[in-house]
């Protein structure tokens, strides 16, 4: 799928910025900043509906971390959510009638069809549980002692670490794309019926991934910074 591409120069090196999923990717994050602001304004000790339902959701992700990692690991929380709950509102996005708006080149859909979004996010919890577990284990996050044995297996952990973010980006981007595409052409068959049931699938999907994004970024930083037996 083409891309509203911008290309622009800096030190010589030519860069580009794929527009439409600039676009969609601050809409997403605002969407979710301006709802944040709403539902913590006048907490109190009797929540209201809103409070409640953010409480739920909250406790949905406390008890993940609790379920997959070790106690007092909550500190973590901020990123889970934050990524379950962005990943969440940019697939859904794909299934907003965006497409009515036209653009130059490419479309308004969700920005996680797009390999360059879900790549950024993968190296983002690859640096944020590699970091995590540096502050948590020092030196010995890499190496634990200079034997044959451990430089082998430091070798294979980092080969590991190149892997881990490219499975993400690529698992949540085919996935979206894939079902993008399914749309596609199911509107091209019958615009009024076909799509509704792909769609419905696809709503599902959203939430598939980004639970299985959640997952694996809270199993990378957990097997960062837990404890050796």
């Amino acid at each position: 799928m083409e891309h509203w591409a911008y290309s622009f120069q800096i030190l010589g090196n030519k860069l580009s910025v794929n527009l439409d999923t600039l676009f969609t990717m601050w809409f997403a994050m605002i969407c979710l900043i301006v709802f944040a602001f709403i539902a913590t304004r006048n907490l109190s000790l009797i929540p209201s509906k809103l409070q409640a339902v953010c409480e739920k959701i909250m406790g949905f992700f406390w008890g993940t971390m609790d379920t997959m990692m070790p106690p007092n690991n909550r500190g973590h929380v901020p990123l889970v959510a934050s990524l379950f709950l962005f990943i969440l509102f940019a697939n859904l996005m794909g299934q907003l009638p965006l497409r009515i708006i036209h653009l130059k080149t490419g479309e308004l859909a969700s920005p996680t069809n797009d390999i360059n979004m879900t790549a950024a996010m993968a190296v983002i919890v690859l640096i944020y549980y590699v970091g995590a577990g540096i502050i948590k284990k020092g030196p010995k996050f890499f190496l634990h002692d200079f034997s044959f044995v451990s430089i082998v297996m430091a070798l294979v952990e980092l080969l590991e670490m190149v892997t881990r973010p490219l499975s993400l980006a690529i698992r949540l981007f085919a996935n979206i794309f894939a079902g993008e595409i399914l749309v596609s052409i199911a509107l091209a068959a019958s615009a009024y019926f076909a799509p509704l049931p792909v769609m419905l699938f696809e709503i599902l999907v959203a939430f598939i991934q980004a639970t299985v994004f959640m997952m694996l970024t809270i199993a990378y930083v957990g097997s960062a910074t837990g404890d050796e037996h």
